[in-house]
């Protein structure tokens, strides 16, 4: 197995940047680094598809330049650009090599070696700034399409359990195993897989992906629901928001929440508790 990753570098706006981004997220892209006028995008060479990705520069009249990069040296560029990031005064998200983060009540170390979730990208951000908002304490979770393991391991620090983190990427699975080590939460089950698991009901899933495998797995998510239970996913343009939101409704569910932020929505629903 090709174990390299393909880096594509794009001229392009801020503006378009994040249309890019949900584009080349449903052909396989799960890594991203932003300017004000470049956006860097990545993927594992095995996955990698030429002519999916000329259909989207085409699209938009734009061209990239591509270079590969070798597993072992994936931590280097990300280290090169990566700064701690911080969620008001609740949160920080730091590197192990960065110093701690003052003034903040919690800290998660994250290395993402060339999984998708630092808490840069608004939908990571949105979804852990929207779990603050909800009742975690001792409810089980489920975090479908982990990635890092970035908000599992938030779950677990608002007190939710148990917790089961899955994903359909052996390197992510690693890699949030790593992640989960690291911040003292090496009770999350990590577990591959590209399917809800079936004969396990959560009080709180959270589904950080994108819109495609939103619309295919969300019927057998809320099977796994419990009744009172929460739901919030991302992974969307704010465009999206009305087809996902009346695809939540018509599966029985309620909405109670709505974050946005550069162009990206993240969306909270419940499973009402019948009368």
């Amino acid at each position: 197995m090709d174990t390299r990753t393909r880096a594509i570098t794009i001229n392009a706006s801020s503006d378009l940047q994040e249309l890019l981004i949900a584009q080349l997220t449903e052909i396989g892209f799960d890594g991203f680094e932003q300017t004000d006028t470049t956006l860097i995008a990545y993927i594992e060479e095995a996955a990698y598809q030429e002519a999916d990705l000329q259909l989207i520069l085409n699209q938009h009249s734009i061209t990239a330049s591509k270079s590969i990069i070798d597993k072992t040296n994936w931590n280097a560029v990300w280290e090169s650009n990566f700064q701690p990031i911080q969620i008001g005064n609740r949160l920080g998200v730091r590197a192990h090599f960065h110093s701690p983060i003052p003034g903040v009540e919690q800290e998660i170390i994250i290395t993402p070696k060339m999984s998708f979730g630092t808490g840069h990208h608004a939908t990571t951000s949105l979804v852990m700034e929207m779990m603050y908002t909800i009742n975690l304490q001792d409810h089980s979770l489920l975090d479908f399409g982990t990635g890092t393991g970035i908000l599992a391991i938030l779950g677990k620090m608002l007190g939710a359990k148990p917790i089961l983190a899955v994903d359909n990427d052996d390197w992510c699975i690693e890699n949030a195993i790593e992640n989960c080590k690291v911040n003292q939460a090496s009770d999350i089950e990590v577990q591959l897989s590209d399917q809800p698991i079936i004969g396990r009901n959560f009080d709180t899933i959270l589904a950080n992906i994108n819109r495609h495998i939103l619309l295919e797995h969300l019927p057998a998510l809320v099977k796994q629901l419990n009744v009172g239970g929460q739901l919030i996913i991302s992974g969307l343009l704010t465009e999206d928001g009305p087809e996902l939101d009346a695809f939540c409704k018509n599966l029985g569910l309620v909405a109670t929440e709505r974050g946005e932020k550069n162009g990206w929505i993240a969306l909270g629903f419940r499973l009402p508790i019948a009368i």
